[in-house]
């Protein structure tokens, strides 16, 4: 998408469909949480915890239950001893993927220029 000068009414839809996506994907935790999952595939959240620096188990907690809602991460209970839970994305949430591939690259190539190298 090229960012240019534009007739304001012209673009809504896409302007709500930002809004829509920001609504979900919104606070500083949610993306983070969906890149552990997505790059390691299959996550418990001990794992998830170590990956995400800074996040309470209380807010990791309230994330995936929001991620679940919003039918982008499923959790999956094992009949283990004790009981084992993985989260893995949906195939909904498997769309994102791109995104968090961009995102990646770009803090990349964000790092690179302001630190150098």
């Amino acid at each position: 998408m090229e960012c240019e000068e534009f007739n304001p009414y012209e673009y809504k839809e896409e302007m709500m469909a930002v809004q829509d996506t920001m609504d979900v994907l919104q606070g500083k935790w949610k993306i983070k949480v969906l890149s552990s999952i997505c790059f390691y595939d299959k996550r418990r959240f001990s794992d998830i915890l170590n990956d995400v620096y800074g996040i309470s188990n209380k807010m990791l907690s309230k994330e995936l239950k929001d991620l679940e809602v919003n039918q982008l991460i499923t959790r999956t209970v094992l009949d283990t001893h004790p009981v084992t839970i993985h989260y893995q994305l949906t195939e909904h949430g498997k769309t994102l993927g791109t995104i968090i591939d961009n995102l990646t690259e770009w803090g990349k190539r964000h790092r690179k220029k302001i630190i150098g190298g």
